[in-house]
């Protein structure tokens, strides 16, 4: 069984696009896709991404979409206004943290970030559709394919899959990127941004910083292997 997985989108949606049409000459259109989350944020055009992604699944599309960090800052805002995460080490709110990047996911639904955090509030519950709310409110954290785990950040080792703790699943990185221990399947992340996918023995990091003005991985998992996908075809990827 094939499985297919694109990394971190970041409101890249022309990028996805590119991404999934490498996948389908590969595939074929109904072809299986894990998206490892971070759908919003820092690039031009999240609403259009979730708009895509959630009009593929409604057309019956075979894609997964888990849950990333990014994710959960828009309806949070929406639905609990004063939310911080608590996986932020500055302690600042989505909108007041530029690194984040709400603003670019704001001005993607027509709403100017830059008025007062009321007004901004006020206009994005007026702009955002409740069916984009629920659909990244409700995202999976994790997708378990018979090829791999397809999870945002990673898992706290040695704890069940059932028992993982959310935190860990959006942010870990300590603990599990320099933990070489068998986790059982191949464990597909993104989370933490490269300038290439790397493949390890035990995980397979497919960050590949679209959300940073870089290239947008999408990799394929069968019985030769993990691969690349580029314009010309398949490129195999060697263990780290």
């Amino acid at each position: 069984m094939r499985l297919y997985a694109i990394g971190d989108i970041h409101g890249q949606l022309d990028l996805l696009k590119a991404a999934h049409g490498r996948i389908f000459r590969d595939g074929g259109r109904d072809a299986t896709i894990a998206h490892v989350g971070d759908l919003i944020d820092r690039g031009p055009d999240s609403a259009g991404v979730v708009e895509y992604l959630m009009k593929g699944r409604a057309d019956g599309r075979p894609w997964i979409v888990t849950r990333g960090n990014h994710d959960r800052f828009l309806p949070k805002f929406i639905d609990d206004p004063d939310w911080i995460d608590p996986g932020l080490s500055s302690g600042a709110h989505w909108v007041d943290h530029a690194g984040l990047g709400a603003a670019a996911t704001l001005a993607s639904y027509g709403v100017d970030p830059d008025m007062p955090r009321d007004a901004v509030l006020r206009d994005t519950r007026r702009a955002v559709p409740r069916s984009h709310v629920r659909f990244l409110a409700t995202l999976p954290l994790w997708y378990l394919h018979p090829r791999a785990l397809v999870v945002h950040a990673g898992i706290r080792p040695g704890v069940d899959l059932q028992a993982q703790d959310e935190s860990d699943l959006v942010w870990i990185r300590k603990g599990f990127l320099d933990n070489d221990i068998d986790h059982g399947p191949l464990v597909v992340h993104g989370h933490t941004a490269l300038d290439r996918p790397m493949l390890h023995r035990n995980r397979l990091n497919i960050d590949s910083g679209a959300a940073y003005g870089r290239e947008l991985t999408a990799v394929v998992i069968d019985d030769d292997g993990v691969h690349v996908l580029t314009e010309t075809g398949r490129v195999p990827m060697m263990m780290e």
